[in-house]
C-alpha cells in the first residue's frame, strides 16, 4: 500500500485525525481554511512577473541590501542546504515593520522592512495581504494541534505566538533544462519553528520522508501542506516529529512555491510541554538528517533560528548574528 498525507478540513475539524497526521506523519493538507483564491491568483502572477524581470532589477533588491532584517532576493545556487547549493532561486520576506517597532529599534535580527522591486507595485500588495491571511491560517491551525495535544485551544497563542515571527518565502525552482537535473531544488531538511504552510503550483515536486520511504505530497487544489516543525519536536519529545523533505523539479518546466513559516516569537524560550517525555539528544542526533538534535536546545529560539539560517547563507552570517 502507497503512503498517503491526509486532508485535514479546518472548517470541520476533527481533532482525532489532527492528532494522527501530527503522530503519524507530521504532515497533511488543508483544506477549508479561508484564504480568498483570487489572493492566491494575484500572487501567483506577481511572481511570475518577478522572476522574469531582468536580472539587474532583482540584483537592486539582492539579500546583501537588506541587512539584519534578512530580506531580499538571491540567485540560483545562492541558498545552502546540508552544505550544497540548492537549484533555486528565491525571495525572502517576512511582517513588514517600520523604524519605529520595539523590535527593529532593538535591532534584532530578522525583523524590518522587506524590500520590492520599484517595477512591480503589484508583488507588494500580494505578498502582504498573504502573509496577513497565512498568519490567519496558522493560528488556526495551531489551536487545533494544540486541542489535539489535549491543551487549551490558545495554548499557543498565549505562550509562542501571541506576537509571532512570520517568515514569508517565494521560491522559483528552474526546469531541469535550465539547470542541473541531477541535483535538487531543495536537499533532505526539517523546518526550524512551529508550522510550515506551504502554496505550491501544479508542477509538484515535494517529498516527505516516512518510515516506508519517500512519499510524493502532490499539489491538490484549494489546499496548502502543513508540516510541524523542529520546535513542535521539541516541545513534544518526539512525539510530534518534525519530518525530513525535499523538492526535485522533474516537471519540465519552471516550478513556483509560497512556504510560510508561522514561528515563535523570537524572544520565546521554547520548553518541552507539560507531561512530554524527554527525548535523549543522542538517540535523537543519530537519528536526524542533520545530526543535530532540537532536544538539547538552550536560549531563545531566535538563538536557534540565527545558528541555523546563518549555515543556509553564511555569507551573510556575520551580518546578522
Amino acid at each position: 500500500m502507497i503512503d498517503s498525507l491526509p486532508i485535514i478540513d479546518l472548517s470541520a475539524l476533527r481533532v482525532e485525525a489532527v492528532r494522527g497526521a501530527c503522530e503519524r506523519h507530521g504532515f497533511f493538507y488543508v483544506s477549508g481554511h479561508g484564504v480568498d483564491p483570487e489572493l492566491e491568483s494575484r500572487l501567483e502572477q506577481a511572481t511570475a512577473r518577478f522572476f522574469a524581470l531582468p536580472l539587474e532589477a532583482k540584483q537592486r533588491i539582492s539579500m546583501a541590501n537588506g541587512g539584519r532584517a534578512w530580506r531580499g532576493w538571491f540567485p540560483l545556487g545562492g541558498e545552502l542546504t546540508s552544505g550544497a547549493p540548492d537549484l533555486k532561486e528565491g525571495l525572502y520576506l517576512g511582517e513588514e515593520l517600520g523604524p519605529d517597532d520595539p523590535r527593529v529599534r532593538a535591532d534584532w535580527p530578522m525583523h524590518g522592512a522587506n524590500l520590492f522591486p520599484a517595477e512591480l507595485p503589484e508583488l507588494r500588495a500580494a505578498v502582504l495581504d498573504f502573509i496577513a491571511a497565512q498568519t490567519r491560517v496558522g493560528h488556526q491551525v495551531m489551536r487545533a494541534i494544540a486541542l489535539s495535544l489535549e491543551l487549551d485551544a490558545d495554548f499557543f497563542e498565549r505562550r509562542l505566538t501571541h506576537r509571532p515571527l512570520p517568515l514569508f518565502r517565494i521560491f522559483h525552482y528552474p526546469s531541469p533544462r535550465e539547470a542541473d537535473a541531477g541535483g535538487w531544488g531543495v536537499g533532505e531538511h526539517t523546518d526550524y519553528g512551529l508550522l510550515t504552510v506551504l502554496k505550491q503550483d501544479d508542477c509538484g515536486g515535494l517529498e516527505v520522508k516516512t518510515p516506508g520511504g519517500w512519499i510524493d505530497a502532490p499539489p491538490i487544489p484549494g489546499t496548502f501542506v502543513c508540516n510541524l516543525g523542529d520546535m513542535l519536536d521539541r516541545m513534544t519529545g518526539g512525539r510530534y516529529r518534525s519530518t525530513p523533505h525535499r523538492v526535485r523539479n522533474t516537471s519540465g518546466r519552471s516550478r513556483y512555491s509560497w512556504p510560510f513559516f508561522f514561528d515563535p516569537a523570537f524572544d520565546a524560550q521554547v520548553v518541552p510541554l507539560p507531561g512530554a517525555l524527554a527525548r535523549p539528544v543522542e538517540q535523537d542526533a543519530a537519528e536526524r538528517w542533520d545530526r543535530a538534535s532540537v532536544h538539547g536546545l538552550t536560549g531563545t529560539y531566535g538563538d536557534y533560528l540565527v545558528s541555523k539560517v546563518s549555515k543556509v547563507f553564511p555569507q551573510l552570517a556575520q551580518r546578522v548574528g
